[in-house]
């Protein structure tokens, strides 16, 4: 009669090794849990970041540390930076979404080219052109357009002063990766004082006419 009982009250081998088993599958389960909650970015910090790299450039401010490529008379590529290109200066600036593109080549840059003389005798100091292009293609474009001595051409290669500046244009579906919103700029030393900035690549604001008019010529 005891051996009966005790048989009764023992677990059996198997069933115990089943429970074992789920145990720790399911403390396997709650440790990957939780680490991947722990790994995973909150959304409000997601949101905050996205959110200032959105804001775009505006009067009264400060124009971004950047570093642009051009090349000089004698054929040498150089490297100027915002502070060198705006300190102690008077400077138009305006960007196009890409060079040899046909509302730049036809409109944008040879209107800035054509009134160079005009927008220096208002009292700017340099004009330059800038484009998420390598250096070798805005030299080439300014060459083909006759800007030499009148209009610089710099490279934002890597989008660096485009994405600081707020104005990125994502033309991925035309082949044309990320480039820079279309616009035209005055700044006094360094300060933006006249913006005038298109919706994606249009041309309606952003002539050197618009840039004359500001400064009262």
């Amino acid at each position: 009669m005891r051996s009966s009982q005790t048989h009764r009250h023992h677990a059996h081998p198997h069933n115990q090794q089943k429970t074992n088993h789920k145990n720790r599958r399911q403390a396997a389960v709650t440790r990957h849990t939780t680490a991947a909650r722990r790994a995973a970015p909150a959304p409000a910090t997601i949101s905050r970041r996205r959110a200032v790299a959105a804001r775009a450039l505006a009067v009264g401010d400060k124009l971004p540390d950047a570093k642009f490529r051009y090349f000089d008379a004698e054929g040498n590529m150089k490297e100027m930076s915002t502070d060198q290109l705006c300190k102690g200066r008077k400077v138009v600036l305006f960007a196009v979404p890409g060079a040899f593109t046909p509302t730049c080549s036809l409109k944008h840059l040879p209107g800035f080219v054509d009134r160079a003389d005009e927008l220096r005798l208002a009292g700017v100091d340099a004009i330059a052109c800038v484009s998420v292009n390598d250096a070798f293609v805005m030299d080439a474009w300014g060459k083909q357009v006759g800007a030499a001595g009148k209009v610089m051409m710099l490279a934002d290669g890597n989008g660096q002063f485009a994405r600081a500046a707020g104005v990125e244009l994502d033309l991925s579906d035309k082949g044309l990766g990320v480039r820079s919103r279309r616009y035209a700029l005055l700044a006094d030393d360094g300060v933006v004082k006249t913006l005038n900035l298109e919706e994606g690549g249009a041309f309606t604001v952003s002539s050197a006419e618009t840039i004359l008019e500001a400064l009262g010529a």
